[in-house]
């Protein structure tokens, strides 16, 4: 899911514009940034909330699922559940182009919150208290590599092409793991897919800032936010829950 857009740059166009001054475009590069920021933080806060609210609703004061619980658990609607984000990322990646402002952070956001009803079994699965610290090790990661890719003056294009790469032979392990079923085969894509979503953050991070043009109307600009915030939020999530795999302690 996290390979959303990856071609977002050649659309938008690449590198800073150079009309205007300096001051100008750093100025409206810094409020362009801190919009793809906001927009993410708001995302996953709203993802945080839906799947605490959820997950609140499905168990029962005596800490057995309740009907809403049993429905979102353990009958079909779970796969529509789990399949509804992709949907919504394969739909925003088609449409965003024709699409208003408006329309595109709006789906974002709930893209967001349909993301937190398909999280929220890990509360079911991960304590609290791992949950709360793979949370904290992402933020402080993935905050280092963002601020990474946005002050390097070095080029992580040759590195994205091989990270993309590397994300479909995670999603191909992925799909050939579901018959195997193998926790040594799971470890290890969990371990890469550490390395790679975090690596991916970086050049993201960089893509994004070289999607900015300091003549791009408003419409375009706030687009462009909202897709930087989708990226930057799928590679949040992808690191958040490979490290909860790799260091949750399960509920007995």
């Amino acid at each position: 899911m996290s390979d959303f857009d990856r071609n977002a740059s050649a659309r938008w166009g690449t590198g800073v514009a150079q009309a205007g001054t300096a001051a100008q475009i750093d100025q409206g590069l810094r409020a362009y940034m801190l919009g793809v920021y906001n927009n993410m933080v708001i995302g996953l806060g709203l993802t945080g909330l839906v799947a605490l609210g959820a997950n609140m609703l499905a168990m029962g004061a005596d800490h057995r699922l309740t009907a809403f619980g049993e429905a979102l658990y353990l009958s079909p609607l779970r796969w529509v559940v789990m399949l509804a984000p992709l949907a919504f990322v394969m739909f925003f990646s088609f449409r965003i182009n024709s699409m208003a402002a408006t329309s595109a952070r709006a789906l974002f956001f709930a893209f967001a919150a349909v993301m937190g009803l398909a999280l929220s079994s890990i509360l079911l699965v991960y304590t609290g208290q791992s949950v709360a610290r793979a949370f904290f090790i992402t933020s402080a990661t993935f905050g280092a590599l963002s601020l990474y890719g946005y002050t390097t003056p070095r080029s992580l294009s040759a590195m994205g092409s091989f990270l993309i790469m590397g994300v479909f032979g995670i999603i191909i392990a992925g799909l050939v793991n579901i018959f195997l079923q193998s926790s040594m085969m799971q470890f290890a894509i969990s371990i890469l897919s550490v390395l790679i979503f975090s690596g991916l953050t970086a050049y993201d991070t960089q893509n994004i800032k070289e999607m900015y043009y300091e003549s791009d109307s408003v419409d375009v600009a706030m687009k462009k936010s909202v897709n930087g915030a989708l990226m930057l939020y799928l590679d949040f999530i992808n690191i958040f829950m490979s490290l909860l795999q790799l260091t949750g302690n399960r509920n007995n």
